[in-house]
């Protein structure tokens, strides 16, 4: 699962989550010209530059849960996927059953404003 964007912690993604979300309605067109970029679907999404590529518009969410982070990406290159991951120090090691569970509440938790929504993928499930 490719990150976007630049995490602020350097810690490996140990385990995500890829949510499939509803298509939004057509924006109403005003004037003719090419529609306008989508907006993120949660409001505490923020702009996450890409260095690489400066034209693509990524968004990020961090949130510091001590011993891990939870993060939020997404992007409008795909505007109908939304990535949760969790980044822990962990290395070569697999991810402890309630680290596991308590990243899927927190998920759960922060994408509440725009359920219901499809998991298309993840690993590990709870």
């Amino acid at each position: 699962m490719p990150s976007f964007g630049v995490s602020r912690t350097r810690w490996p993604v140990v385990a995500w989550i890829r949510l499939r979300l509803e298509a939004p309605p057509p924006p109403m067109l005003l004037m003719p010209g090419p529609p306008p970029p989508p907006e993120p679907p949660l409001e505490i999404l923020e702009p996450n530059p890409v260095p690489t590529d400066p034209r693509r518009r990524v968004f990020a969410y961090e949130e510091d849960h001590g011993d891990w982070v939870l993060r939020l990406v997404w992007d409008t290159d795909d505007p109908l996927l939304l990535e949760i991951e969790c980044r822990a120090p962990l290395y070569r090691q697999r991810v402890p059953p309630e680290m596991v569970g308590t990243f899927w509440t927190e998920a759960k938790r922060l994408v509440a404003p725009i359920s219901p929504v499809e998991v298309e993928a993840a690993d590990p499930y709870p």
